[in-house]
């Protein structure tokens, strides 16, 4: 890379002081792969973003779609090159390709992004495009801040022949054919009980002015699950990167928003470029608190499952029986994993199932 390397480098350090000075104090920039500031121009978003006068959660209406009127959808996952994003990734794929034209579906391609700034083995397996990570110390340990950055190469170099884009993540486990869920130019996504703007008023005021709106514009969402028009994530990618970073070197930010900054920073930046969402309960389900799969889209891995023989919860104490991603850190699980004993969740049932179905089928597992 060399000199564009250092170009970057100094290019993003300048950009992150300017946007820590003055977050958003720039209009009419397109996207590019440095730090323009919001653009609030010829938004197809704006004008329709006050059908709702607020975000429902509500329960989406049934679309029959004939092949000619399909809004297809690409799937985007962003990804470092680690054992423990890789192995999800590919079980992520594996189903992602078994709903993907099944009756009711409107997913179109699928695309890894991989930002280790280098191929891996795994080119052929899952379609992927690789992007640069952030300079280096810039992640500042952090490195779901690489995230939005990928995501801004991706929709600056890629083709993506679809109009509208769900982004997912590796631990993510799709367990039915999933529609596109948006409606009249509102976006859909999950809303997390841990996003709260409200509490943090005085904190996301730094980089969401208040000439803005009030801080109920900013939804409880993160960018994943998200399925938004492509013409929409243009726009906010750039400035979810800048909020990320501005967010990251603003101590008291830092502290407050933690592990979730990066999922703040994307709920900012959709409010600032007037692009509200529905938000949609029924998108996901997170073991162990949610219980059963019932009509829901996706299984969200993201908490340790511990059960003792019995099939009572032991959370927070490791358990005769457990399944937990973290415990795959340095290597992928091993095909036929055990099945939790009865009394446990329908839920953690049916991941640790469909886990083993990948695992049996994806060629050279565990290499």
């Amino acid at each position: 890379m060399g000199c564009e390397s250092i170009f970057y480098t100094v290019f993003i350090t300048l950009s992150v002081a300017a946007i820590t000075y003055n977050i958003i104090i720039s209009t009419n920039a397109p996207l590019k792969q440095g730090f323009p500031g919001p653009d609030t121009t010829n938004n197809p978003i704006s004008s329709s973003s006050h059908i709702f006068s607020v975000d429902p959660i509500i329960k989406m209406p049934h679309r029959k779609s004939s092949p000619s009127n399909k809004r297809l959808f690409h799937t985007a996952v962003t990804a470092s090159n680690s054992v423990y994003n890789t192995w999800q990734c590919r079980v992520m794929y594996y189903w992602f390709k078994k709903f993907r034209n099944e009756p009711g579906s409107e997913m179109g391609g699928f695309t890894r992004i991989l930002h280790s700034g280098r191929p891996d083995k795994y080119m052929d397996e899952i379609p992927t495009f690789v992007a640069d990570p952030l300079p280096p110390g810039m992640d500042q340990g952090y490195i779901v801040l690489n995230r939005p950055w990928a995501f801004v190469q991706w929709l600056k170099k890629a083709n993506i022949e679809e109009e509208y884009i769900l982004m997912a993540e590796p631990d993510h486990i799709i367990v039915k054919p999933i529609p596109n869920l948006t409606k009249g130019g509102l976006g859909v996504a999950f809303p997390f009980f841990y996003i709260e703007p409200k509490k943090y008023e005085s904190t996301l005021r730094k980089f969401f002015p208040e000439d803005k709106g009030p801080i109920t514009n900013i939804d409880p969402i993160g960018n994943s699950p998200v399925i938004i028009s492509k013409a929409s994530l243009k726009k906010i990618a750039p400035t979810w990167m800048n909020v990320s970073l501005a967010m990251k070197k603003d101590p008291e930010a830092d502290k407050a928003f933690g592990w979730v900054l990066e999922m703040y920073a994307y709920a900012v930046a959709s409010a600032f470029h007037d692009v509200s969402n529905i938000l949609y309960k029924d998108f996901m389900i997170q073991p162990p608190w949610d219980l059963e799969v019932g009509k829901k889209f996706i299984i969200h891995y993201t908490y340790g499952c511990d059960y003792d023989m019995k099939g009572k919860l032991t959370y927070g104490k490791i358990g005769e029986w457990r399944f937990d991603k973290r415990s795959y850190e340095s290597t992928p699980p091993p095909k036929n994993l055990p099945l939790p004993p009865a009394g446990v969740p329908e839920s953690v049932a049916t991941l640790v199932k469909m886990v083993n179905e990948a695992t049996a089928n994806i060629p050279n597992w565990e290499t």
